[in-house]
């Protein structure tokens, strides 16, 4: 019971994330870095995309650091969740 609420907290956590990353990426099109939403969504990801910028330099205008967060998210996810599903079994 305790490893099935682990499981749905880290799903549930996951698809936070990835709906919050993608939600700043529109919003960096439309509203200005200096709107309190967009603040508070920086303060929040921001220290998860800064190691990943460091690494993946933005290319022209794009920055592509999001969606490699989001693709480390969806594999963290799984297997963390894979290992909990092959202990509950």
């Amino acid at each position: 019971m305790a490893l099935q609420i682990l499981v749905t907290a880290i799903n549930v956590t996951a698809n936070l994330l990835v709906l919050l990353l993608i939600v700043n990426a529109v919003l960096s099109f439309f509203v200005s870095p200096y709107h309190p939403v967009r603040q508070t969504l920086d303060r929040i990801l921001d220290p998860l995309l800064a190691p990943i910028r460091r690494i993946v330099p933005p290319v022209g205008m794009f920055d592509f650091s999001p969606l490699v967060l989001i693709l480390l998210i969806q594999v963290v996810s799984y297997v963390l969740i894979s290992l909990l599903n092959s202990v509950l079994r």
